[in-house]
């Protein structure tokens, strides 16, 4: 895992909903979520956007973990599709970065729970 400050890796959003870092290398990085009382939807299952949430958090990291975390990436756009409902546990999301320009990244990222996959998004970051 890379060396980096927590202060940098860990956002007051990212904490408000429960994202921990599991692993960080160049141009990757993977962010667990936790399924709790205050994250669930009107059908008790995991809202979408805090899974959504938790791909932007991991897409963003992955980005810094590529260019730096000296400089700052944004979302520009990101699609995602999501596979199956979560009633419990823990998700993780693997994001990487497919594309690293001098002005914009493109990230996969795949939201799992164990073996089988939640969720799948693609996103752009401008880089500032």
């Amino acid at each position: 895992m890379m060396d980096v400050p927590k202060s940098y890796v860990e956002s007051a959003f990212s904490q408000l909903l429960g994202c921990r870092l599991q692993h960080l290398e160049e141009g990757v990085a993977q962010v667990a979520l936790t399924l709790t009382a205050q994250l669930r939807n009107r059908g008790q299952k995991l809202h979408g956007g805090a899974i959504f949430s938790l791909v932007d958090i991991a897409m963003g990291l992955a980005c810094s973990a590529s260019h730096g975390f000296d400089q700052q990436s944004v979302t520009i756009e990101c699609k995602i599709n999501y596979l199956r409902a979560v009633d419990e546990g823990e998700v993780l999301c693997i994001a990487k970065v497919i594309h690293a320009g001098r002005r914009t990244l493109v990230v996969e990222a795949d939201v799992v729970q164990g073996d089988k996959r939640v969720a799948k998004a693609q996103g752009t970051f401008a880089v500032l």
